[in-house]
């Protein structure tokens, strides 16, 4: 699979940021659905904090990735969804942190939304991965 970084411009090396990621010939896709800082039980974590439930939630997204055979670095696309806009951009270099660790720069989209699935989550993630 040959993978190219498109446009990041401006935002590219400071946001982990691309207007687009090529993807050439891959293998295998795996979409991944929704992911949220639920702790063993199922139970939302980290509740009333952003930060410990996004780190929660690329945890869960790696685990899921990993079981089919994937990592966060194959992460080609991602979208996240808060209710909160303002906790999340002052929290964003958690965000920041965890692609830098698996060195992954997906196209990807911020968005705010009136409620997520429980109300006690704050931040939802889905992605795309190709090898």
């Amino acid at each position: 699979m040959r993978r190219d970084d498109i446009d990041p411009r401006f935002f590219g090396d400071r946001l982990a940021y691309n207007r687009a990621v090529l993807v050439e010939q891959p293998r295998r896709w795996l979409v991944v659905a929704g992911h949220e800082a639920r702790d063993d039980e199922g139970g939302i974590a980290a509740v009333g904090d952003i930060r410990g439930q996004i780190r929660l939630t690329f945890r869960r997204l790696a685990e899921t990735l990993d079981k089919a055979g994937f990592a966060l670095s194959d992460l080609v696309q991602i979208r996240i969804l808060t209710v909160d806009i303002e906790a999340m951009t002052a929290h964003y270099d958690a965000v920041l942190d965890e692609l830098a660790a698996a060195d992954c720069r997906p196209a990807s989209l911020l968005a705010e939304v009136r409620a997520l699935s429980d109300p006690r989550m704050l931040v939802e993630i889905e992605g795309l991965a190709a090898q």
